[in-house]
C-alpha cells in the first residue's frame, strides 16, 4: 500500500506541476497577443507616417519642378508628366472600385 501511495503522491505532484506550467504558458501567451497587438499598431503608426511623409516628398519635388528654369524645365516638365501619369493610375484604381 505505502508504494502505491507514493506512486499516487508523485502522480499529485506531476499533476500540480502540469498545471502550475500550463497556467504560467496561459499568462505568457496573454502577455505576447498584447504585445502582438501594439507592435501591430505601432507598425499601423509608423506606415501612415511614412505615407505621409512620401506625400509631402512628393509635394516638395512638384514644387521644385515649378520652380525650375533653363535646362531644369525639360526635367521639371517630365517630372510632371510622371506625376499626372501617376494621378491618372489612382483614378483608374478608384473607379474600378
Amino acid at each position: 500500500m505505502n508504494e502505491n501511495n507514493n506512486i499516487i503522491y508523485e502522480i499529485r505532484l506531476k499533476f500540480k506541476e502540469i498545471i502550475n506550467n500550463y497556467n504560467k504558458l496561459k499568462q505568457k501567451n496573454i502577455e505576447l497577443e498584447e504585445e502582438n497587438k501594439n507592435l501591430k499598431e505601432n507598425i499601423n503608426l509608423l506606415n501612415k507616417k511614412i505615407k505621409e511623409l512620401e506625400d509631402k516628398e512628393t509635394k516638395i519635388n512638384l514644387a521644385k519642378a515649378i520652380l525650375a528654369t533653363g535646362k531644369d524645365s525639360h526635367e521639371a516638365k517630365i517630372k510632371l508628366n510622371r506625376i499626372v501619369r501617376d494621378i491618372d493610375r489612382c483614378i483608374a484604381l478608384l473607379e474600378k472600385e
